[in-house]
């Protein structure tokens, strides 16, 4: 008997040997790319710039929701990238070029957070470009619905 739980304790190590690399890699990152060169921030990186609340309703969500981000502005500016356009990239390979002008005129963020929590990567996270549409009524359509892009993985910005 002591051979078995010799065994199970062997096989137990090398079983969190190998998933715990797995899980310490599973904070998401996000990549800026400008002319500045490529920064990537993980989600404790840009908690630590500070989030800011957007309530708003959006046509993928079921009433008010609650998100929490770090402004797109100030995000840029920690990367050092600056240009007229950024091109937002998900997981799936859309992207959508937006007007950096929007990010300070409209006070966009890159929510990490929906109603407290995280997002999770098969329901609009980790990364979501918001907009307040409902602090405007000009954004509640396209082209702004178009640039609320889930699961963003990097943003390019010329």
């Amino acid at each position: 008997m002591s051979q078995l739980r010799y065994l199970a304790a062997v096989a137990f190590v090398m079983l969190a040997a190998f998933v715990t690399p797995a899980i310490a890699q599973q904070v998401p990152v996000v990549t800026i790319t400008s002319a500045s060169g490529k920064v990537t921030f993980d989600r404790n990186q840009l908690e630590a710039m500070g989030l800011v609340s957007i309530k708003t309703a959006t046509p993928w969500n079921k009433g008010v929701v609650n998100f929490e981000g770090v402004p797109l502005a100030l995000l840029l500016d920690k990367a050092n990238a600056h240009g007229t356009t950024a091109t937002v990239s998900a997981l799936n390979d859309y992207s959508v070029d937006i007007p950096t002008a929007d990010f300070a005129q409209y006070g966009v963020i890159l929510a990490l957070k929906r109603d407290g929590a995280y997002m999770p990567v098969d329901d609009q996270g980790p990364y979501f470009v918001m907009y307040p549409f409902d602090s405007n009524p000009a954004l509640r359509g396209q082209p702004y619905y178009g640039r609320a892009v889930w699961q963003v993985k990097a943003i390019a910005v010329q």
